[in-house]
């Protein structure tokens, strides 16, 4: 039988504390990152919430539940706008004003928000593996922030942000891009600790926030946006996952597509579709992240990380490095080398 979660609280600290009583099940806090293990109640997995300054919040998800289960958000004075970001299996999205139900796949997002009579539902299927990442944005008080930074706004964003009293119905689906899949998964993976965890968390939600806010406001004409069967998807990840393996060995675009099962023209609408690059740039722009990389956390010398990173040319790599981070390769080996003297 399907289970509703009802959420209908004005901040994520008392979200998670009504989930945890429809549940009954005990809520663990560590540093103001509250977490409810559902394994005894649902399924296996975990819900989250993490609740940052100025109305910004976290909730994220990861189930695999034995029913189907609806998360409910209800009507409240506090209008949220919300963000869900698919990195699984499919969820499903509704609203109380329409019969028409909208399924976000893996790599699409949805940014909703109710007016002064909608209400939204997401559902997930039983036995498969969901796993979603929301912001979860108090309108009223991140506009403080938002006019301490600016009065002008494009009017997307106007739309969005200035109705604070939820006047207004939004929905919007989309693809997002797998730049954004690698900010939550360093959401998730933070290694810091004590006061340096909470301060890389709310920065790396906010990072996330900016990236689709950029994505959305220069979206251009919906007519024009191309949409990706999830096969296809699965066939670009494994192209990068190509890429990142065989760093050290030449890649042509054709023969990588065709490896992956893709035509070329294909491989590269979906790399600037989930990118914003060409297959190319992906790749030059990886080969400088690593062999920044490999610099600090190895003894290998310029000219072998040069080889190690596929490039033949260490002047040529000398070059784009100090294009990428305005220093060249030889001084910042320079300047890790006096570091790690300075600290032995």
């Amino acid at each position: 039988m399907p289970k509703t979660l009802r959420i209908g609280q004005p901040d994520i600290v008392q979200i998670m504390d009504s989930l945890s009583e429809q549940l009954g099940i005990a809520m663990t806090n560590s540093n103001d990152d509250y977490c409810l293990d559902v394994s005894d109640k649902l399924g296996r997995g975990y819900i989250r919430g993490i609740q940052f300054s100025h109305g910004l919040g976290v909730i994220e998800s990861h189930l695999t539940v034995n029913s189907k289960l609806h998360f409910l958000f209800e009507k409240l004075d506090v209008n949220y706008l919300q963000l869900l970001f698919n990195l699984d299996a499919k969820v499903v999205h509704k609203s109380s004003d329409s019969k028409e139900k909208t399924t976000i796949n893996k790599l699409q997002y949805c940014m909703f928000a109710n007016d002064t009579t909608t209400t939204h539902q997401i559902s997930i299927s039983k036995e498969k593996s969901s796993n979603f990442f929301m912001l979860l944005i108090n309108r009223k008080v991140f506009e403080e922030k938002l006019m301490s930074l600016t009065d002008e706004f494009s009017n997307e964003l106007e739309l969005i942000f200035k109705d604070v009293n939820g006047v207004n119905h939004i929905f919007e689906s989309n693809y997002f891009s797998l730049e954004i899949s690698q900010y939550i998964e360093e959401f998730r993976r933070c290694e810091h600790e004590e006061f340096m965890k909470p301060m890389f968390l709310e920065g790396k939600a906010y990072e996330i926030l900016t990236s689709q806010l950029h994505n959305y406001n220069n979206g251009g004409d919906d007519s024009k946006k191309t949409l990706l069967r999830k096969s296809t998807i699965d066939k670009i990840e494994k192209a990068v996952d190509i890429i990142k393996e065989e760093l050290d060995v030449r890649i042509n675009v054709y023969s990588l597509a065709k490896r992956v099962g893709l035509n070329q023209n294909t491989l590269q609408n979906g790399f600037k579709k989930l990118f914003r690059t060409s297959v190319n740039e992906y790749i030059k722009n990886y080969r400088i992240e690593r062999a920044k990389t490999l610099m600090e956390n190895s003894d290998l010398n310029i000219s072998e990380i040069t080889y190690k990173i596929g490039i033949n040319s260490r002047s040529y790599f000398s070059k784009l490095f100090k294009e990428r981070y305005g220093i060249s390769p030889s001084k910042y080996m320079a300047h890790l080398q006096e570091s790690n003297t300075k600290s032995a």
